[in-house]
């Protein structure tokens, strides 16, 4: 072990018994020896001058990739004579450092595409924002479109091939400052220096999706990958480099609904939050039972009659807020909490059917309507749910009218009309809602299970003062009669509109005019006064 004896004579530290290996060390120090690189001389000063028996230090011989590194042990006797004396020892960490740097670096790298990943890239950035001027720097955080699906069909190797290929394109599309990192599965990050305006930032964003737009040859396929690219601009951080980070990837997740590169802002946060706050009390409020449907009545135009009710759910907060279905179902359906949601409105819906039945004595004349997500649709094993709900509460499959929005019916085509054709085989009825204000395809239409078309207010709603509305909801309804449909008209508010429909052709009506959505009793009395 180097090793030499430090003592302390006029005000100044030297050096005796000096073993080979503490020689050794002084040599490789160079002209001015161990004792006086960095601080060593001062350190050992302070010792002596101190009366502690014991000190440990860590000390560097060099720079870089020669550099040495070694704990330092300063140890002296008790008692005055030896005070000013001391032992100074020396023991080599070299291998350790060198271990543990060569691990923190392997730590900071993805080892797929060799890039920083993002431990590396926190650090990167961490650095450079400490450094000021942060004015001066952007990051990007994009997330490729697809690839979980081309993953699953092409393959773990396919897929790693193209988050190779994707990385090397992305480096040659940037500047020699910029740093890429690949920060997660199909996520990368880019730390952009001098962009302090969005426009730049913009600009580099859509040479990024140029860069990608060319197909990537794997293997033996040929795959096509878009991007959605987020931005922070450092000019607009108030917080950390994590808040930088957070805030592009934030805008990364509105890029993928858009399809333009985003530029975070911070009310889109503010809004983000108030979604999280709904999300947050939707969930307890689902777990407590906290929810209630009101059911609005569906009249046929011919005589006036109830024939079936739609059961729409409600949602007042504890606070005594209501929160219209608009804000708490896209959220339910973001969170996932829209398959507990919908077996719930399916379950309290029937429920209230067959506590009607039971008041009546028997059929109380009506079916009930429930409107099923498409996300649910997805997700959920919608056939064999429904027939044990109608089987807990024992009524008939054709007391059920099952309503999904046009969107929800021609997205995912074949899954979907699956489902529907078991659902008719059931002998439930399939309607779609909102009809018009989608992109159906009419050959499609035409083959699927579907029973009534559900004409969208948009098109009722002031139809008597407007020929293109008329001329719109007269084709509806020669299409509905064409492929053996029904139809029911939404927003039917006056008997002048009730009486026009009724006279195109149209076979049931819903709107104010009969009744707003009101509660499970009130509905059934509404039923008992208007089928009397």
């Amino acid at each position: 072990m180097p090793a030499a004896v430090a003592t302390l004579r006029d005000g100044r530290v030297t050096l005796s018994r000096i073993n080979s290996g503490f020689r050794q060390i002084d040599a490789e120090a160079g002209p001015k020896g161990a004792l006086d690189c960095s601080d060593m001389r001062a350190r050992i000063q302070r010792f002596l001058e101190g009366n502690a028996r014991r000190e440990v230090f860590e000390w560097t011989l060099g720079q870089a990739v020669d550099a040495r590194y070694y704990r330092v042990v300063l140890s002296r006797r008790s008692g005055a004579r030896a005070r000013r004396r001391c032992l100074l020892s020396l023991i080599d960490r070299t291998p350790e450092e060198r271990t543990e740097h060569s691990l923190r670096r392997e730590m900071a790298i993805d080892a797929l595409t060799g890039l920083p990943n993002r431990a590396g890239f926190q650090d990167r950035l961490e650095a450079v924002l400490a450094k000021g001027g942060r004015e001066h720097y952007a990051i990007l955080a994009l997330n490729l479109d697809r690839f979980s699906r081309i993953n699953a069909c092409l393959g773990g190797i396919v897929g790693d091939e193209l988050l190779i290929s994707v990385a090397r394109r992305l480096k040659g599309a940037l500047r020699q400052p910029d740093m890429l990192a690949r920060t997660g599965g199909d996520e990368f990050a880019i730390l952009l220096s001098g962009v302090g305006r969005s426009e730049d930032a913009i600009e580099v964003a859509e040479r990024i999706r140029g860069a990608l737009a060319s197909p990537f040859t794997l293997s033996d396929f040929e795959v096509r990958i878009g991007c959605s690219i987020g931005i922070a601009l450092g000019a607009d951080l108030a917080g950390d480099h994590e808040d930088m980070v957070r805030h592009a990837q934030f805008a990364a997740k509105r890029a993928k609904r858009t399809g333009f590169p985003e530029v975070y802002r911070s009310e889109a946060l503010d809004v983000m939050r108030a979604e999280f706050s709904i999300e947050t009390e939707l969930r307890r409020a689902i777990e407590s039972g906290d929810l209630h449907l009101h059911y609005q009545p569906i009249c046929d135009l011919a005589n006036g009659r109830i024939v079936s009710f739609e059961a729409l759910a409600r949602w007042r907060t504890e606070a005594g807020e209501d929160i219209p279905p608009a804000r708490f179902i896209p959220v339910a359906e973001e969170a996932g909490l829209i398959v507990p949601l919908g077996r719930w409105a399916l379950d309290e819906a029937l429920r209230t059917l067959a506590g009607w039945d039971e008041a009546a004595g028997g059929n109380c004349g009506v079916a009930v309507a429930v409107n099923l997500s498409a996300v649910q649709l997805q997700r959920d094993d919608v056939v064999p749910m429904v027939e044990r709900t109608l089987a807990a509460h024992g009524l008939a499959p054709r007391r059920l009218t099952i309503e999904l929005t046009e969107s929800a019916i021609v997205s995912d085509r074949d899954p979907t009309a699956d489902t529907l054709r078991a659902l008719k085989a059931l002998g439930t009825t399939i309607a779609m809602d909102d009809f018009g204000t989608g992109y159906s395809n009419l050959g499609y239409l035409q083959s699927l299970p579907i029973d009534l078309l559900k004409i969208d207010r948009s098109f009722v709603s002031g139809m008597l003062a407007n020929r293109d509305k008329v001329a719109i909801v007269r084709a509806v309804l020669s299409l509905a009669q064409t492929l053996g449909m029904r139809t029911t008209a939404e927003g039917i508010e006056s008997e002048a509109l009730e009486q026009t429909l009724g006279a195109l052709g149209c076979d049931y009506g819903q709107g104010y005019l009969y009744a707003c959505p009101i509660g499970a009793e009130g509905a059934y009395q509404l039923l008992l006064e208007r089928n009397r």
